[in-house]
C-alpha cells in the first residue's frame, strides 16, 4: 500500500490539479500587501504582462531577492534561470525546482540551460532571465551576456523588459551588499518594479540574420529605458546600443 501511494503523482489527480495554482495565488495575495508595507514595494505596468503564451522576462539584477520579488509581482508564474550553485542546497534546490527554476552554469556557454529555456518557451511558459548574469555591485546596468539574446532569437518569443530599483539597499545580499547606492541619498526605502511593454525582435539586421549579441543589446536598451538615469549604464557614445536596427 505504501509503495503504491509513493508511485502516485498527486498533481495528476483532478482535485489536486484544480487546486495546484492556489498556493501561488495565496502566497502572492498575502505577500504583496506585506511587501508594500515593509519595503514600500510598488509595481508599475502589470497591464503589459500577457496572460498566456511564451514570454522571455528580462530584468536587471541588484539583490538576491530580485527573482522572488519579480516572481511575486507577475500575475503569472515565471520559471527563472538561476545559478547552479543555488541548487547545491537540497532544501533550497527542491523549492526552486518546485517553483519552476532551472540551473545554469554562469562561467560558460551552458547549452543545456539554453535548451531547457527553449523547451519551456515552446510549452507556452514565461521564462525569467537576468542578462547581466550576476548582481550589480554599483546598482547600474552591467554588460550583459548574450544568452538572453540567443534564447530570444531562437525561440521567437516576445520579450518583456523589467526594471527593478531599490533592492540594492536591502540586507542579506552577500558579498555584494551595498551601504548606499543610487537609490539611497537619505530617501526612505522604496522598491519599484517597472514592467515595460512586450516587444518582438526583428529577424534580420543590416540585411543579415540578427545576432544574439545584437538581440541582447536591444533587450538591455529596453530595460535601460525603464530605469531612472542614475541606474543606467554609462555609455561612451551618444547613440543607443540598439540603434543599428529597428525593434518591432
Amino acid at each position: 500500500m505504501t509503495a503504491r501511494l509513493k508511485a502516485i503523482d498527486w498533481r495528476s489527480a483532478p482535485l489536486i490539479r484544480t487546486l495546484w495554482p492556489l498556493p501561488r495565488w495565496l502566497v502572492r495575495t498575502t505577500a504583496l500587501p506585506l511587501l508594500a508595507a515593509t519595503i514600500r514595494l510598488r509595481i508599475v505596468g502589470l497591464e503589459h504582462v500577457p496572460a498566456a503564451g511564451p514570454l522571455v522576462v528580462a530584468s536587471n539584477h541588484l539583490h538576491n531577492a530580485d527573482p522572488i520579488l519579480v516572481g511575486l509581482a507577475m500575475p503569472r508564474p515565471i520559471h527563472f534561470m538561476a545559478k547552479r550553485e543555488l541548487f547545491a542546497n537540497p532544501a533550497l534546490g527542491w523549492m526552486m525546482r518546485r517553483a519552476g527554476a532551472f540551473p545554469v552554469d554562469r562561467g560558460r556557454a551552458d547549452r543545456s540551460a539554453i535548451r531547457v529555456a527553449e523547451q519551456r518557451l515552446r510549452r507556452g511558459v514565461a521564462v525569467g532571465l537576468f542578462p547581466e548574469g550576476t548582481r550589480s555591485e554599483t546598482a547600474s546596468l552591467q554588460p550583459a551576456h548574450a544568452g538572453v539574446g540567443l534564447v530570444a532569437v531562437r525561440s521567437g518569443a516576445p520579450i518583456l523588459p523589467v526594471a527593478i530599483t531599490g533592492t540594492e539597499r536591502l540586507p542579506f545580499n552577500g558579498a555584494k551588499a551595498q551601504s548606499g547606492g543610487p537609490g539611497c541619498r537619505r530617501r526612505p526605502l522604496r522598491v519599484t518594479i517597472r514592467i515595460g511593454e512586450p516587444f518582438a525582435l526583428p529577424t534580420r539586421a543590416d540585411g543579415r540574420p540578427l545576432s544574439s549579441a545584437a538581440a541582447t543589446d536591444a533587450i538591455m536598451e529596453r530595460i535601460s529605458q525603464l530605469l531612472p538615469p542614475e541606474y543606467r549604464a554609462v555609455r561612451s557614445g551618444p547613440e543607443p546600443i540598439a540603434a543599428n536596427f529597428d525593434v518591432a
